[in-house]
Formats: structure tokens, sequence, C-alpha cells
């Protein structure tokens, strides 16, 4: 089997509502779907966020492809060096989500050739059922507690919330919101994104305590570890990195300075499916659990990193994803808006390779979408471009 042509189509989907962040806001999701063709007919399936942008994605395949016509897709180590060090792109250290998208979508042929689903591949079956979080993107206290009901409603076991806004105080009645609406036995979990100083993020959490957090992810600069392993000490609730553990290397570092009591991993950030099965082992090894970290993904992408967490035992609290937020998808009947899950959990695809399907219609209907708008669904919102935001915040 020889890889042919690699096809790149970007979809812009919209969210419920606006996800907002410490710098940001956006109104939907950009992927760029990603499919394989080989000689043999078969198709590999993948998907990359457009992260930092789609026009960056896209550039990325190109230089990509070249490396990997003619390859054979089922030598995915062998293809993924081949990029990394004849394509350059060791050097630049994080990947393209672009590249993961390539090996995501090899290891979607292998498993198609073989006739077996990938979470087969990556060590059989270890959790039946996955839990995700319940992504909580309002910004007023009453729509978030309104979130909050709706997430136990759909038996969803632990909420999502971005904080770091200019207003901590705003932060405090939104977590303490979020508690009302969710109910006492919904873990929460809170975001800064970088967004504190030390002092300001040792004075913050110890505020928010008393909402009994399940972590508080990146709440400092991933970039000063040592910095980041005393705010981990002082601020009496398990430290959740992000920012700070894009990549193996990343990790091993955040392992090494003792900075974090679960890390944060993403296949997207590291090359691809076999990378995130290493980030988990290598944390297991540390005896710390993993998460994993979503930069906004459809059925494709999950669906994908699925098959990995459900073979792996170190994936024990609820992972990141945007089915709270999204109002559709681009599969047959995966993934997708939060209706989709069951009591906030998936099972893996039991199809051949990534075992789920296109739905071509609303491929089309997306893809136009987003060569009509996709603008609008870029990570910063109007008029952020001309501002200059500092960081840390406070």
């Amino acid at each position: 089997m020889r890889i042919t042509a690699i096809r790149a189509t970007p979809v812009a989907v919209p969210y419920r509502y606006d996800e907002v962040w410490a710098y940001g806001r956006r109104t939907g999701q950009v992927s760029v779907l990603v499919e394989v063709d080989t000689d043999e007919g078969l198709t590999g399936l993948a998907e990359a966020a457009a992260y930092p942008s789609a026009d960056i994605v896209l550039a990325s395949l190109r230089t990509v492809e070249p490396l990997v016509t003619g390859a054979d897709p089922r030598r995915i180590e062998a293809l993924i060096h081949r990029i990394d060090l004849v394509g350059t792109w060791h050097h630049v250290r994080a990947t393209s989500p672009a590249i993961a998208a390539v090996e995501a979508a090899c290891w979607d042929l292998l498993g198609q050739a073989c006739g077996e689903p990938l979470v087969n591949l990556f060590g059989g079956t270890f959790h039946d059922r996955v839990p995700f979080l319940y992504y909580v993107a309002k910004e007023r206290p009453e729509e978030v507690a309104q979130e909050g009901a709706r997430a136990a409603e759909l038996g969803f076991s632990t909420c999502y919330l971005k904080v770091g806004s200019d207003d901590p105080d705003r932060d405090v009645a939104r977590v303490a919101a979020l508690r009302t609406g969710a109910g006492d036995a919904m873990c929460l979990r809170v975001d800064a994104n970088e967004a504190w100083s030390t002092g300001a993020c040792v004075q913050l959490v110890r505020r928010l305590r008393e909402y009994r957090l399940e972590f508080v992810e990146q709440p400092v600069s991933g970039r000063n570890l040592p910095e980041m392993a005393r705010v981990r000490e002082r601020i009496g609730v398990p430290l959740l990195a992000n920012e700070a553990s894009w990549t193996r290397q990343d990790q091993l570092a955040v392992i090494r300075h003792g900075s974090a009591d679960a890390l944060s991993v993403d296949h997207q950030m590291d090359g691809g499916l076999l990378n995130l099965k290493r980030s988990a082992g290598l944390c297991e090894a540390a005896g710390l659990p993993v998460v994993k970290h979503s930069l906004g993904e459809l059925g494709v992408a999950l669906a994908a990193s699925l098959h990995v967490l459900a073979a792996t035992p170190n994936f024990r609290y609820a992972n990141q994803a945007y089915g709270a937020l999204l109002a559709d998808d681009v599969t047959a009947g995966f993934g997708g808006p939060a209706e989709n899950y069951s009591a906030g959990g998936l099972a893996a695809p039991t199809g051949p390779g990534l075992g789920i399907e296109l739905d071509r219609d609303k491929v089309e209907r997306y893809a136009r979408l987003y060569e009509e708008r996709g603008a609008e669904f870029a990570f910063h919102a109007p008029g952020v471009p001309t501002s200059a935001p500092a960081l840390p915040k406070r």
C-alpha cells in the first residue's frame, strides 16, 4: 500500500453560543478534515484543529505531502521520523496539528487494512466508557448556573469553566454560580490559561477553594516550572498542567520539577496518536494521571483520540471535548452536541480503523460556511487584534 495524495477540506461548524477565554472569543469551530488516499483504494480519515489558523495547517500539509507521497502508510514510525528529521519539524519542537492528522489518518488506514478498531491496535479496551467534561463558556453568573444545571441533567460528572477575566470578583461569582447550578456532586475544573501571576493566583485560588475544585488548570505561566511548582505547593488545590505540557519533552520537564498534580496531553500538539499513548505512559511511570486536552474538535479528532484513551489506564478523569458548545458535527452519528454523549461519556467506535464515517452533506454545508464566513470563527474576537493584552493579566 502506498500514499498517493493528501486532500484537505476546511470546515466551520457553529457553536451554541460563543466560547470566551482569557484572551479571546470565537463563535464556532474551524477544523481541517484530512483524507489520505492510497493506491489500494483505501482512504484514511483524520482532522486537524485550525491552530493557530486554517491557513497555517493547510500550508503545513502542503510541506508534508511530498515527504509522504509514495510511502507505505502502515510504516507509521518511519513516516513520522521522515517528517520530523528530513522535513525538519523536529527543530520546530511543538509540531503542527497537520502532522498529527496525517499520522492519525495512517492509523485509520492500518485499522482498515487489518479489519480492527484502533483501540485494539493500541492495547485493547481498558475503559469501556471514557468520561468527558461539560465545557461551560458563559459569561454571566446566572447563565453559568443554567449551564451547570444542564450538565447535571445530561449526566455529566465534571464541569469546566474558563477564568482569568479582567475582574477577579467576577471569576469568583461565576465559579460560585456553577457550583450552585451544577450541584454538590459535580466536579468543577477551572482554567486560567496562564492569566495570573503567582501572587494573584495564590490569592484567587484560596478564595475559590470553598467551591471544592477538582483541578485548577495552568493558572500561571508554563514557562517557569520552578515557580509553577511553588504555586502548586501554596494553593491547596490540585494543579493541572496544560500550556506547560504540550510535548513529551515538556511533560518530562514538568515531572522533573514537580510542577503539577496531573498533566493535560494532546495528540494534535505532539505529533499524533502514538505520542499520546507515550505521553500517558511517561506520566504513569511518574505516578501521575493525565487528561486529554482539546484545541476544539469535531467528531473525527474526538474518535481518533478516544481509541487511545479507551486503551490507556491512567486517563481516569474527565477529558476535554467540545460537545457542550457544538451545535452540529460532520460525522454520521458520532460525537457532536452533548446530547449525543451517554451520561457524559463515550465508548470507542467498534468499526475498522476510526470506525466512523463522514456525513458528506454536512461536510459540504460547513465547507461552504468556511468559505463564506471562516474569518468569523477565528480564535480572536473582532477588535482584539488592535488591543495589547498583558500576560499575566494580574
